[in-house]
């Protein structure tokens, strides 16, 4: 990938182009995906009374806020590009880092790139039926390509070669597209509120609030169902916070463009807190919506939106459900371009985002060489294109939301090392530089890593099979750490 510049390219910088709206839309974009309108279904089963549901997404938005004020520290202190690489690295030690940026990079950024795409795919095929996973491309010698994936795979090469143009086109994308699915779904709220409020749906909700039972569901049917109560009841508030933190993830990736952001110092703390803020109050609203409309209990057998409530809404589209009381027939049609907008903005921030961290690692000869380059558009092109490669693979082995659903545990504990990191930081850097300190010190983040503690060791016990394979998959680079060293020949640079 040579450029026709007589620029030398290892003196090429980043531009710091991104001002405070630019950072928010980024953080907002990255978060907001399809999940708020699908995810809610998993978690009605899962805890099976409204003042649950409304208790998990309100868990989800303080754990995610307080992560968000933590992390602000880190953004001031270390505004380098990396974001939470970087962190790491100087909090612990080069191998720390490099097993985030080997999980980032193989499941995490690329695996979430995927399964989004496929998403925007998904939803494409509401409005034109032939991009279907049922429409076989190819289908021969044990390879099976759909024009599903395809249309993926193009949907992610696209965004990347936009990106790759320039941090102003990658900004200007994130700013129409976030700022397009923001008011479609504030206004979707707002009908949902004045329009489509049932009195059957509130009634039943709201006469039957707090009693909560988890379902256990195979071949779609109800194979028995408990109580929750006790032990049993912060077990299933933990199991269905998988599906929240995960709508309400990547909202770390502003610190992956730290610099190419404008006074970072400042601005991304803000961002950071602004931009999990407004999601925050989106998500609850529009569950909030979801109760007002549709019953949350229901049956699998029911033959309309109302029988079979939010837990079984078909294909788990809460979103669709509630909208077909608003719009009638054409809520599918309306949803799925709100989703389809929603999906192509979302991947636009992780992909613009999710480069920074390799070009990071790069530079600290933990990836390949070229991977740490900038091209003529001051952005790192190779970087990008190399994450396009995988994710695109990812999208064509099908294997992306079962990889996803192993490291949900593993980047939980990311995200309490680096918060722990703040700690260790005062004690090994107690002058450094810190223009913004973590709000609530030691309080809130030692809060933030009881609670995601609680999460990590509820799914040891109760979800293993989806737990376990991601600790592996973090281990296994441990070797690929120390290989790498040994034929890179060369010591970690400092930042």
């Amino acid at each position: 990938m040579s450029e026709n510049t007589n620029q030398p390219m290892e003196t090429r910088e980043f531009k710091r182009e991104l001002g405070l709206f630019d950072s928010i839309m980024i953080v907002v974009g990255s978060m907001i995906g399809s999940g708020i309108f699908i995810v809610s279904a998993d978690i009605a089963r899962t805890v099976g009374s409204p003042f649950l549901l409304l208790l998990v997404w309100l868990i989800t938005g303080l754990v995610t806020i307080t992560a968000a004020l933590s992390y602000g520290e880190l953004a001031g202190m270390l505004p380098h590009a990396g974001g939470q690489y970087v962190y790491l690295r100087e909090a612990y030690n080069p191998l720390m880092g490099f097993l985030y940026g080997w999980t980032f990079f193989m499941v995490i950024q690329t695996g979430t790139i995927a399964a989004v795409g496929v998403a925007f795919a998904k939803f494409t095929g509401v409005l034109i039926p032939w991009f279907s996973d049922k429409n076989y491309l190819f289908n021969s010698f044990g390879i099976k390509i759909t024009s599903q994936q395809l249309l993926a795979i193009v949907s992610i090469v696209f965004l990347s070669y936009t990106n790759s143009r320039g941090l102003k086109e990658g900004k200007t994308a994130q700013n129409i597209f976030t700022s397009t699915k923001t008011m479609a779904l504030f206004a979707l709220i707002l009908l949902g509120f004045i329009i489509g409020t049932n009195s059957e749906a509130v009634t039943a909700n709201f006469s039957n609030f707090w009693g909560g039972e988890w379902l256990k569901i195979s071949d779609g049917k109800i194979t028995s169902s408990e109580s929750l109560t006790g032990v049993m009841l912060l077990a299933a508030i933990g199991v269905a916070m998988v599906g929240s933190l995960f709508s309400s993830d990547a909202w770390n990736n502003i610190t992956f463009t730290a610099g190419e952001v404008k006074n970072p110092q400042k601005t991304i703390p803000m961002s950071l807190f602004l931009g999990t803020l407004i999601v925050t109050v989106l998500y609850m609203s529009a569950n909030l919506a979801y109760l007002c409309m549709l019953p949350l209990r229901g049956t699998p057998d029911g033959t309309n939106v109302m029988q079979q409530g939010i837990q079984f809404a078909v294909s788990d589209r809460v979103g669709t459900a509630a909208s077909s009381l608003i719009f009638g027939d054409t809520a599918v049609i309306i949803m799925a371009v709100l989703i389809m907008i929603s999906t192509f903005g979302c991947n636009n921030g992780l992909i613009l985002a999710g480069a920074r961290v390799y070009y990071a690692m790069a530079k600290d000869n933990l990836f390949f060489k070229k991977v740490g380059s900038l091209n003529k558009n001051s952005v790192p092109s190779f970087a990008i294109f190399m994450q396009a490669v995988w994710a695109s693979i990812l999208c064509l082995s099908g294997t992306y939301s079962e990889l996803l659903n192993y490291v949900v545990f593993a980047v939980l504990i990311f995200y309490i090392l680096t918060i722990i990191g703040i700690f260790i930081l005062r004690k090994k850097r107690p002058d450094a530089h810190r223009p913004y300190k973590a709000w609530g010190y030691p309080i809130v983040p030692a809060f933030y890593i009881l609670i995601a503690l609680f999460i990590c060791i509820d799914l040891l016990v109760y979800t293993p099979d989806q737990t376990y394979p991601g600790v592996i998959f973090v281990l296994v680079g441990i070797p690929v750490y120390f290989i790498w060293r040994k034929f890179a020949g060369k010591t970690q640079t400092e930042v």
